[in-house]
């Protein structure tokens, strides 16, 4: 399922996929070499995520069920696992330095149509 991600009103990320299936949240980003600066992964419930068999350092966004973010990974490496974020329900995992470039802080609130709204 694709969709896209805002914030404020203005479209942050056209290409948003979102991991609803085992699969794609099994595979995520595994594997990839590079993340199109214009493309988001979404998780759905879920407040955790590993970066375990990544060749690249991404960004991962937790927000709450309504979409407020509530913590921002920036430049997470490899082989890295993040325990439950209190208060997440959602991930986002975003090329590195994405948060930064697309301005997301703690505290905004975004919208993915079909996922947190």
């Amino acid at each position: 399922m694709k969709t896209v991600l805002t914030k404020g009103g203005v479209v942050l990320y056209e290409s948003c996929r979102v991991a609803n299936t085992f699969v794609s949240r099994f595979l995520g980003l595994m594997g990839k070499s590079s993340v199109p600066e214009d493309e988001a992964l979404v998780f759905p419930k879920c407040n955790s995520i590993h970066t375990f068999f990544m060749k690249i350092p991404i960004d991962v966004i937790f927000v709450s069920k309504t979409g407020k973010v509530i913590q921002v990974f920036p430049e997470l490496h490899p082989w890295r696992l993040l325990l439950p974020v209190k208060g997440a329900a959602h991930a986002i995992e975003l090329t590195s330095r994405g948060a930064d470039r697309k301005n997301i802080q703690i505290g905004d609130q975004l919208i993915c149509p079909g996922v947190f709204e």
